[in-house]
């Protein structure tokens, strides 16, 4: 089975900046006229310009921009399908404010051991680990701190771990960012360790320093998520998650908490990864799992928002003593695995 795996590196010298940043800015002219073009184009003829129509109209234009024809052809092919998914009529028009980003195809770029060939122009990268597959498109990318990355999207072969033989169920929350069936806790409060550094920073209007801070608690916490994921991947066969939201909580007193905790991209870094090797993961209904005895099955527990503070409790039909969190993913684990056998189980 083949699957798409992207490797990131890091761009090297302030040369190759300077290079990037010329190309990134004829491709913001190049989806700026396309964004043009399409609404003369409603506004005239009532319809919506195909990526066919901006091809030809962006045929020729290679040499006097300095970006290969296939980027070019990206594009336009990106600006089509980021309009047909969006629900605004006009997109938004790309600027010096807006990320560098220059995407490319496979016939567009050379890629060899550290250094990338593309349109005459070479660029080293910092290579912090083998590239396999075959290579099928990507993008140079600069991120907020004007630190230019290459991200390579390669066709590569599945490689399934061996089986364990075991399950877990997952609770996902604010005080544990997860917490096992088998009551192993996972606690991620990158966002709280520098909060008093990022309040300073941000007071005395330093915004090259507010900006570093955030960097280094996204890629912290994008670490410690990598290692978590990583670590559940090899100790278990399937995995099942139970499927709480943050869209609501984010609107009250405990957004910072829910978006320190990042549970979405914890579930999509278990999706991905579980395809890559060889697991089994599932989304799972977790509907009743903290009220509910994972020994008896009765609704004794007696939670709510106003309970929240309460992180242990005991069940008063068979007295069994429950640890909050663990007693809800174990209840994660029995539904997912009851959905699995009734064949309707949400992936």
């Amino acid at each position: 089975m083949k699957i798409v795996k992207t490797y990131s590196f890091r761009i090297k010298d302030s040369v190759s900046k300077k290079k990037l940043e010329q190309m990134a800015r004829s491709v913001n002219f190049v989806w700026n006229y396309c964004n043009e073009a399409s609404i003369k184009s409603i506004e005239y003829n009532s319809r919506w310009l195909s990526e066919y129509d901006l091809n030809k109209l962006t045929t020729g234009c290679t040499v006097d921009l300095g970006i290969n024809s296939r980027t070019i052809k990206s594009v336009c092919s990106e600006y089509v399908n980021k309009r047909t998914t969006s629900k605004k009529r006009r997109l938004k028009w790309r600027s010096k404010k807006s990320l560098g980003w220059i995407p490319f195809q496979f016939r567009g770029i050379v890629i060899k051991n550290d250094t990338a060939i593309y349109y005459g122009n070479t660029f080293k990268f910092w290579k912090s680990q083998e590239i396999e597959g075959k290579l099928l498109t990507g993008s140079f990318n600069c991120n907020s701190q004007g630190k230019w990355f290459i991200n390579i999207r390669c066709q590569v072969e599945q490689n399934k771990l061996p089986k364990t033989n075991k399950v877990v169920g997952i609770d996902l929350g604010l005080k544990t960012m997860a917490t096992t069936s088998d009551g192993v806790e996972y606690v991620s409060k990158f966002y709280a360790k520098y909060e008093k550094q990022l309040a300073l920073s941000q007071k005395a209007k330093k915004k090259k320093r507010t900006t570093a801070i955030h960097k280094k608690i996204a890629n912290s916490r994008k670490d410690f998520l990598h290692k978590v994921s990583k670590e559940l991947i090899v100790q278990y066969d399937q995995i099942f998650v139970g499927d709480v939201s943050s869209s609501k909580l984010i609107k009250t007193n405990m957004a910072k908490s829910t978006l320190d905790s990042s549970w979405y991209i914890l579930k999509s870094m278990l999706a991905y990864k579980a395809i890559r090797f060889g697991r089994d993961y599932y989304l799972t209904k977790e509907n009743f799992s903290t009220v509910t005895c994972s020994e008896c099955l009765s609704q004794t527990f007696n939670g709510g928002l106003s309970s929240l503070g309460v992180r242990e409790w005991i069940c008063s039909n068979c007295n069994a003593h429950h640890n909050r969190d663990v007693n809800a993913a174990k209840n994660i684990l029995r539904m997912g695995q009851h959905t699995l056998i009734k064949g309707v189980a949400i992936i």
